[in-house]
C-alpha cells in the first residue's frame, strides 16, 4: 500500500469514527457538510479528497481541520 492510500485509508477510518461518535449516520453528516450521500460512502471508504472537502467534513462535525489528520497509531 503506498502512503497515498495510507492516508486516505487513515482519514476515512478517522471520519468514520468521529461521526459514530457523534452519533450521525452517513446521510445526516453528508447533508450538514453539503455532500451528496454516495460521495460521503465513498469517502468513508477512502477514496481521495479535497482540502476543502475535508474542511467541510470537519466543519460538519463541528471541529477544526487539521484534528482530521490527528490519527492513532
Amino acid at each position: 500500500m503506498n502512503y497515498e492510500t495510507s492516508l486516505y485509508n487513515k482519514l476515512a477510518k478517522k471520519i468514520e469514527s468521529l461521526r459514530k461518535e457523534k452519533e450521525l449516520t452517513q446521510e445526516e453528516l453528508a447533508e450538514k457538510a453539503g455532500l451528496h450521500r454516495a460521495y460521503f460512502w465513498d469517502i468513508e471508504n477512502g477514496r481521495n479528497i479535497s482540502i476543502k472537502t475535508a474542511d467541510k467534513i470537519a466543519r460538519a462535525l463541528g471541529i477544526k481541520l487539521y484534528e482530521l489528520f490527528i490519527f492513532d497509531k
